[in-house]
């Protein structure tokens, strides 16, 4: 089988580490069927897509929406290697699935309208889909309303004429969309489990997404609902593009 790549950003090791672990757990894959790039740490290498099966993006640090001035020289960097490898991913329709950040590196590509008006707090969230993604094959067995693990400061206010909008939550209108047949973005985490999000609130604790004094909070936010359905996709997007 040709390999999947997951291009990662998180530069904090025990996070990185454990977000590969979930995305080889849920996907099934081994670690020579899915090959990490770590973008924070080296350049993107240049992809021969006719030598892979599909990409996956995880989640990070990065927001497309700040200030030019605000981006360090290794986001731009990232940005800018986003932006080419999504040249080519989106003209040929290659398999790709992008989580949180990823919705943020499609979504500056497409242009997208990406600022602050729909952030969510690190928490569990109902995702309702959309008729069109109710067709989709990436969310076929879902059911219509989900259950799934999010937190982000910023977020996907419009969407352009080139993407199909497949699922919302109450606070946020854009959770999942797509762009031709096989090119996905979802703002939800679908890697996740209750384990690797509370890795999460702990390594980012300070990185803004909650007040010092609610981490008890916002581990008990997480810990309201199981979340279970959104891991399925990722198997699913495995069975449908490895090639």
């Amino acid at each position: 089988m040709k390999p999947f790549v997951l291009l990662a950003t998180r530069a904090e090791d025990v996070p990185a580490d454990e977000e590969y672990a979930l995305f080889l757990r849920y996907t099934g894959l081994t670690p020579d069927e899915l090959v990490r790039v770590r973008l924070e740490a080296e350049p993107m290498p240049r992809f021969d897509l006719d030598a892979l099966s599909g990409i996956f993006v995880g989640g990070g640090p990065f927001n497309a929406s700040d200030p030019l001035e605000k981006k360090s020289k290794v986001q731009r960097r990232v940005e800018a290697e986003f932006a080419t490898l999504l040249d080519e991913v989106v003209d040929r329709d290659f398999p790709f699935l992008g989580a949180c950040y990823g919705i943020g590196t499609l979504g500056a590509h497409q242009n997208a309208v990406i600022d602050r008006t729909y952030p969510e707090p690190i928490s569990v969230v109902p995702v309702t889909i959309t008729e069109a993604g109710a067709s989709d094959p990436l969310l076929e067995g879902m059911p219509t309303t989900f259950d799934a693990f999010v937190g982000h400061k910023e977020a996907i206010s419009q969407l352009p004429a080139s993407a199909t909008l497949l699922a919302s939550s109450p606070g946020c209108p854009v959770q999942m969309f797509q762009v031709g047949e096989n090119v996905y973005a979802t703002q939800f985490h679908p890697e996740l489990d209750v384990e690797g999000i509370t890795t999460r609130i702990h390594a980012y604790a300070d990185y803004g997404y909650f007040a010092a004094d609610e981490l008890e909070l916002t581990l008990a936010a997480v810990r309201r609902a199981a979340v279970s359905h959104p891991s399925r996709m990722l198997r699913t997007f495995v069975t449908r593009y490895a090639r």
